[in-house]
């Protein structure tokens, strides 16, 4: 398990998201509106062993690979009332998208952590993840949709496993080092270099083509890749690698800041 403290906080109770991805849990605590840690879990018993301990007032749990019914059953260690981002939870956005129910949660999330952070701000959120996508929110707080392409290492496995003779290769280690050139003298080289290049040329277009139709829109970079790209990508870029957690967290205090003004006051 790792954690990454953001600053010291002593609030007793504090909210719970966690992001439940094909591998690796990711949580976020905070108080109030603010990020107090970041986690990285192997598994859910792994998670529920740290924060049995601590006082955790609401939770709100999303994931893409798992089903309601699994994450309730696997979350009741908490002994509280755990929250799941589907397609009927309320959220401070509109959809305007055909198809609402397919419409992925680390998506949704992203989109309410652009408006959270760029309020009244037409917004471009490039996720780099498991896949690429790049969703537009505008300013009046609509998601207008976008598009899904295959992300860094799904790329690398397409090629080797479509074809008899490339071989599995990866991000160069010394990426920090260099960036690959665009004239490879060896096949690995040459893969990673039409992965990577081909990546940060299809968001630089992405890019253009939207600050074209919207001057001024924030481009926002998150996901587990997106520092390896931060300097492909023509600025401004606010690179936000804590997007998803910061969206889940503005749709818990949505969700109950709505239960409690449509809850009776016993002592009126």
């Amino acid at each position: 398990m790792e954690t990454r403290h953001l600053y010291d906080s002593s609030m007793a109770d504090m909210n719970l998201v966690v992001d439940w991805g094909n591998s690796r849990l990711k949580t976020g605590s905070f108080a109030g509106p603010d990020l107090v840690e970041v986690g990285l879990y192997d598994s859910v018993e792994a998670l529920l062993d740290d924060f049995i301990k601590r006082p955790v007032k609401q939770v709100l749990v999303s994931s893409t690979s798992r089903p309601a019914e699994e994450i309730r059953r696997r979350f009741t260690g908490l002994d509280i009332n755990v929250q799941i981002l589907d397609s009927q939870t309320p959220v401070p956005i509109r959809k305007d998208y055909d198809t609402p129910a397919t419409l992925g949660a680390d998506r949704v999330a992203a989109a309410v952590g652009a408006v959270t952070l760029f309020p009244g701000q037409d917004c471009l959120v490039l996720d780099l993840g498991t896949c690429l996508t790049a969703d537009v929110v505008d300013r009046e707080s609509v998601f207008q949709g976008g598009l899904i392409s295959p992300g860094v290492h799904m790329r690398f496995r397409a090629m080797h496993e479509q074809t008899a003779r490339l071989p599995l290769v990866d991000v160069p280690v010394d990426l920090a080092e260099g960036w690959p050139v665009l004239t490879a003298k060896n096949t690995q080289q040459a893969m990673q270099s039409g992965v990577l290049n081909g990546l940060a040329l299809e968001m630089n277009g992405l890019i253009e083509n939207h600050r074209r139709e919207r001057p001024g829109i924030a481009v926002l970079l998150c996901g587990g890749d997106a520092s390896s790209f931060e300097s492909r990508l023509k600025p401004p870029i606010f690179v936000v690698p804590e997007l998803v957690l910061i969206g889940l967290n503005r749709i818990l205090r949505y969700n109950v800041e709505n239960l409690q003004a449509n809850t009776p006051d016993v002592n009126a």
